[in-house]
C-alpha cells in the first residue's frame, strides 16, 4: 500500500515547511517530485537535499500568482516527463489587517493568489489528468473557511472558496478519474506562522484551544497528503480533511 513508484507529483510552495514535507513524503514513497517556489537558489538547495536522499527531484520555479509563467512553466514539464499524477496546490500568501481598514488592492492580491490562480493552474493539469484518465488534486485549504479569525479577511475568504471549489471540481472530473480533495491544516509551524508560534501569549492561548495542547508539523499535513494522493483514497473525493490536533472540534 501507498506505493508511489511511477508517479509525478508537482507541490507548489515546497521549497520549505508543508509543502517540503509532502515532498520529501512522497519521494520517500518512490514518486518522482517536482519542486516549486518563487526563489530559485532555496528551491534548488531543497531538490539537492532530497536528491540526497535517492528521491527523484526536479526543482521549477515560477510564481503561482503569474498564471502565464505558472502554465508555461508546467507545460515544460509534461514535455519532459509526460504526465503529472497529483498535484498539491499549497502555495500561499498572507496578509494581516483589521477589516475596517483592509486595503482592497491587498484583498484583491490575497485572493488572486490563493484562489484565482489555484484554480488557473489546478484546471490546466487536471487537462493533462483527464487525457490520461487518472489524477490526484489536493488544495491547501484552512480551518479559518470553517471558524473566522480577526484581521485576515482576505485569507479566510479565499480559503473558504477553495473549500466549495473542491465539491464542485469533485463532481466535474469523477468521470476522468480525477478525485479533488483539501486539507485544512491547523496552526502549523511554518514560515507564514512564524510571528505567531514565536509570540508566547499567542501560543498560551492556542495550547488552551488545542486539545494536544501544542503546534502542529509540517510531517502532520503531509501524512494526510499521502493518504489523499495515493491510489487507495480513491473513492474519497470532494473532502476537506481537518488536521489541526482537534481544535475545530471543540468549544
Amino acid at each position: 500500500m501507498f506505493d508511489f513508484s511511477g508517479r509525478v507529483a508537482l507541490i507548489t510552495g515546497s521549497s520549505r515547511g508543508i509543502g517540503y514535507a509532502a515532498a520529501h513524503a512522497l519521494g520517500r514513497k518512490g514518486a518522482t517530485v517536482i519542486l516549486n517556489g518563487r526563489d530559485a537558489a532555496a528551491l534548488e538547495q531543497a531538490a539537492q537535499v532530497l536528491r540526497g536522499q535517492g528521491v527523484d527531484t526536479h526543482a521549477l520555479p515560477f510564481d503561482i500568482a503569474d498564471v502565464g509563467q505558472a502554465t508555461r512553466a508546467v507545460d515544460e514539464v509534461l514535455d519532459r516527463l509526460g504526465r503529472i499524477d497529483i498535484f498539491f496546490s499549497n502555495a500561499g500568501i498572507q496578509h494581516r489587517e483589521p477589516l475596517l481598514s483592509f486595503p482592497l488592492a491587498d484583498f484583491e492580491r490575497v485572493l488572486f493568489a490563493n484562489l484565482t490562480s489555484q484554480w488557473a493552474l489546478g484546471r490546466h493539469i487536471a487537462t493533462g489528468m483527464a487525457r490520461q484518465g487518472y489524477g490526484r488534486i489536493i488544495f491547501t485549504g484552512s480551518i479559518t473557511a470553517l471558524a473566522g479569525r480577526k484581521g485576515i479577511t482576505a485569507y479566510t475568504a479565499a480559503k473558504s472558496a477553495l473549500h466549495g471549489l473542491v465539491r464542485q471540481w469533485a463532481a466535474e472530473l469523477a468521470d476522468d478519474g480525477i478525485t479533488v480533495n483539501a486539507i485544512a491544516p491547523g496552526y502549523i509551524k511554518t514560515e507564514l506562522t512564524r510571528n505567531l508560534w514565536n509570540d508566547a501569549e499567542f501560543t498560551a492561548w492556542l495550547h488552551d484551544r488545542v486539545p494536544q495542547k501544542k503546534w502542529g508539523e509540517p510531517e502532520d499535513i503531509a501524512a494526510a497528503l499521502v493518504f489523499l494522493a495515493s491510489r487507495e483514497s480513491g473513492f474519497v473525493t470532494g473532502q476537506t480533511l481537518v488536521v489541526d490536533g482537534g481544535m475545530t472540534a471543540c468549544m
